[in-house]
């Protein structure tokens, strides 16, 4: 695969920090469009769902309803890069893991890599992080009573990255995968799925470019510990 040497893959805040309950919003949801029009994150709070499809950012809220935000909404973590696939290929009846080997025989796991799987599933199963209010809970105690939604036979999108070893915590080592139906009605944090037929493209990214939050002063204050954390986010993810 040839990486495209201006491609990167932009991120607002940590996932680091939204583990340890780092929650508030620092950047509207509508600036990252300026960098990518693929992608995913989270609201203030750790509201719910993000997932960014060709340029447009759709939230599944904790009842499982979708809708189209406005782009002023706030973020503490999002992750957005300008699509262009660089490989794809088909696969059918096959599980989410199944999947994810076929994805990793033909990534660097060195480089961060954008994953987008389109096609019909014979299950997803997702995710919905609730709403959270100040004093924020550690992210991982949210994890363990969120809401789950399932759904058999529905066609839809795939949204997500996968992130090397090396920069767990910035992000979520592994893949980090989002979902969003063609009807626009199902859609959340992936868990697992069964995919009857679809199409993986990958885009494997040159640059990883990392905002902060400098003019927040709970990120400013609070150092985020990776033993800490490390375990939440693997539970989490």
């Amino acid at each position: 695969m040839t990486v495209k040497t201006k491609s990167y893959i932009y991120q607002h805040g940590t996932l680091g920090g939204l583990m340890q309950d780092l929650m508030d919003g620092t950047e509207k949801i509508g600036e990252l469009l300026h960098y990518g029009d693929f992608g995913l994150g989270t609201l203030e709070g750790s509201n719910g769902e993000v997932i960014i499809l060709d340029g447009v950012v759709y939230h599944a809220d904790e009842t499982g309803v979708i809708n189209q935000l406005a782009g002023d909404e706030l973020t503490p973590y999002a992750a957005v890069t300008t699509f262009q696939t660089d490989e794809d290929f088909s696969l059918a009846e096959l599980s989410d893991k199944a999947v994810k080997d076929r994805i990793l025989e033909k990534i660097s796991h060195n480089l961060f890599s954008a994953v987008k799987i389109s096609g019909t599933f014979k299950h997803m199963h997702v995710r919905v992080a609730p709403k959270q209010k100040k004093p924020y809970p550690r992210f991982v105690e949210i994890a363990r009573h969120q809401p789950e939604f399932s759904a058999d036979e529905i066609s839809g999108t795939i949204v997500g990255f996968f992130t090397p070893n090396l920069f767990q915590g910035a992000a979520a080592a592994g893949f980090h995968l989002h979902f969003i139906s063609d009807d626009r009605q199902f859609g959340g944090h992936v868990l697992d799925f069964e995919l009857t037929e679809g199409k993986v493209e990958l885009m494997e990214l040159a640059e990883f470019r990392q905002h902060f939050p400098t003019e927040n002063t709970d990120y400013l204050e609070n150092e985020i510990k990776l033993d800490d954390i490390s375990k939440d986010i693997e539970e989490a993810e």
